[in-house]
């Protein structure tokens, strides 16, 4: 066995994610093995824990337990002997928060100590390890410091980080503590109090030969507590004079200090001290200093279980222009996404057709509905590039966590707010955009076609480097300076905002999928159900959305014939001339086709056939199957 992997470690068959567990701690130990005052704060932390917990120690974990427990919550501590090349899987796969106890960036997990040991400042957040470390710490969905001065540190070195939900919670106590507190200051009341205390360890940060030293200068009678059971200490604490701490680097929030504290003691400290100046701890009040510590295990728990439990709110948003004139259904669009969507955005282009009108009283009456007028210039040689920056406009209007985009011809399925929250819980970190499935009917809802890609873009994060727009290597520029696309996009894709380049998004079609649909379309009746089959259940397992484009077969050709012809020319900077070559509908050109014949071809491509894609003629000899979505 290798133990260097982290496809294996020393527990490998013997540790395994109880199936009741929600919440699984790693730690590196816990007061099971070591009692240090990370590993009291982890125990209080975990006493408090609201549903049923695990935990797990760095140094097992490995692959298959996060495999194992990708759908619970995780939380990490200190975590030194955790195999860092696990870093990258957790980041990309796990919801998490970590608790970060000192420095981990640095490879001494101390600045102070990194230089005393080199002879040199510490740059460790330009390493390997510092970054890895940093990246980990960014992909968590929260953050917990010990001090303000430990997490303003922290973001002075990686100022991406102030991004992030992070909260100062300080070390953290258990109700035991603080009655075994209130008895020991009651049982010490009224009495002298004699002697000082110096914490004794072998540890370079825990400055016990300078505290030693600091006592024997001032002449002062001191005693150095070392190996002793912890109640023991507190003991010897609540019958003090004083406790003495001079750390030689940044502590981020030493517990033996509080607890000196909250027992009577006066305080010599240095500035590395970190929580020493905090309001909190700079209070005379005993009582305050309690409340604040007894809270911080509520505060912590607040916001595990909202990250845990986050039902992200969603944003859906659409583009419309003269809906009525070209009889899209607009208004069931918009009421699918309203059904499941917290507001949904409408950008309309300068409706004539009393679309806007509608869509504007609409808004009086619906709280969640946004509308905004983008008018264009529709009659530019170039307005088709318009589309892409009419859903830009519309998805930089949305305020919500997710945004969620759909066309004026398309209706949501039944379930969606369901779906989406189910996948949000084990959303890839790494992945801002996701494709769903698409039903695109033909002719009627009987049919749905195979000969077209089953899924589009779709959700995506609400972050502002994403837009719609041409991809950067597909855009060109005419002899007026105006944009127009490569052969390749629609104008539309999701690209970044700055560089142009596409976004990555992740896909439910997968490689099986797609050979049997091509396999369905050369006849293969087996391969046509099993495809049927797979988009089924994807359609009841993920958020999905039926296409009613060419429901109205009629009406599409008649798009064709008026408007299609020209978007692509516009588009592409092409110019097609209007011939029967030309014509994928018909042997003839367009200014000789009437509308009964436009009538008689759609009924025979509805009859006939399950769908078309009319980059080449049509073929009734050899019909495009179709399946059947319910």
């Amino acid at each position: 066995m290798n133990l260097n992997s982290p496809f294996e470690s020393s527990n490998m068959g013997l540790v395994s994610i109880r199936d009741d567990a929600q919440i699984i701690f790693v730690s590196d130990m816990f007061v099971d093995q070591y009692v240090g005052g990370a590993e009291l704060t982890t125990e209080a932390l975990i006493s408090k824990c609201p549903v049923p917990f695990q935990k797990i120690l760095a140094k097992d974990l490995n692959l298959d337990l996060l495999e194992q427990g990708h759908d619970r919550y995780w939380i990490f501590g200190n975590f030194a002997s955790m195999h860092q090349q696990l870093i990258p899987s957790i980041v990309a796969n796990m919801k998490y928060s970590v608790l970060e106890y000192d420095y981990k960036y640095c490879k001494y997990r101390s600045t102070e100590k990194h230089e005393l040991a080199e002879q040199e400042a510490c740059q460790c957040e330009n390493t390997q390890h510092g970054k890895m470390i940093s990246a980990f710490y960014y992909g968590a969905t929260s953050l917990f410091w010990m001090s303000e001065g430990q997490l303003e540190h922290y973001i002075e070195k990686f100022s991406f980080l102030a991004e992030k939900n992070n909260t100062v919670l300080s070390s953290v106590f258990d109700d035991s503590f603080f009655m075994h507190v209130k008895n020991l200051r009651a049982m010490a009341e009224g009495k002298e109090r004699k002697g000082w205390i110096v914490l004794g360890s072998n540890s370079w940060i825990k400055g016990a030969s300078k505290a030693e030293q600091y006592c024997e200068d001032n002449e002062l009678n001191y005693e150095v507590v070392w190996g002793i059971p912890y109640l023991e200490v507190l003991e010897k604490l609540s019958t003090a004079e004083g406790f003495v701490y001079l750390p030689e680097g940044n502590d981020t929030c030493p517990r033996m200090v509080i607890e000196a504290k909250l027992l009577g003691c006066d305080l010599v400290l240095n500035d590395y001290v970190q929580h020493k100046n905090e309001e909190w701890f700079s209070t005379d009040d005993l009582l305050e200093i309690e409340q604040y510590l007894y809270g911080s295990r509520d505060l912590f728990w607040r916001q595990i279980m909202q990250d845990a439990n986050h039902e992200p709110t969603i944003s859906g948003y659409t583009t419309t222009l003269n809906c009525h004139d070209q009889e899209y259904d607009y208004e069931s669009c918009i009421n699918s996404m309203l059904d499941f969507c917290d507001e949904v955005v409408v950008v309309d282009g300068g409706s004539t057709d009393g679309t806007l009108e509608n869509l504007e009283n609409w808004a009086e009456r619906e709280e969640k509905l946004v509308i905004q007028k983008v008018a264009r210039d529709w009659n530019h040689n170039r307005f088709a590039v318009f589309d892409g920056a009419q859903k830009a406009a519309a998805r930089k209007l949305c305020t919500k966590d997710l945004c969620w985009q759909q066309d004026a011809d398309e209706v949501a399925c039944p379930g969606m707010r369901e779906k989406i929250v189910s996948f949000y819980r084990s959303w890839p970190a790494t992945v801002d955009l996701v494709s769903f499935p698409v039903v695109e009917f033909w002719g009627s809802e009987d049919k749905v076609r195979v000969d077209v890609n089953p899924w589009k873009w779709r959700l995506s994060k609400n972050m502002p480097h994403i837009t719609h727009g041409i991809p950067a290597e597909l855009r060109l520029y005419d002899e007026n300076g105006d944009l127009y696309s490569a052969p390749g996009s629609d104008g539309c894709d999701y690209v970044h905002v700055d560089t142009g380049h596409r976004i990555p998004h992740a896909s439910f079609y997968n490689e099986e999928a797609h050979k049997a649909r091509a396999l369905a379309l050369t006849g293969d009746k087996n391969a046509l159900h099993v495809y049927e089959q797979w988009l089924q259940n994807c359609v009841n397992l993920l958020p999905a959305v039926k296409h009613y484009s060419w429901m109205d077969i009629n009406r599409k050709i008649k798009t064709y014939k008026n408007y299609w012809q020209k978007h692509w020319e516009s588009l592409y900077n092409i110019k097609q001339e209007d011939t029967a070559e030309n014509n994928m509908f018909f042997d003839k050109p367009w200014s000789e086709v009437s509308e009964k014949e436009i009538t008689e071809m759609a009924e025979m491509l509805k009859q006939k056939t399950g769908g078309h894609v009319f980059h080449s003629k049509v073929d009734f000899n050899n019909p495009t199957p179709s399946i059947r979505i319910s």
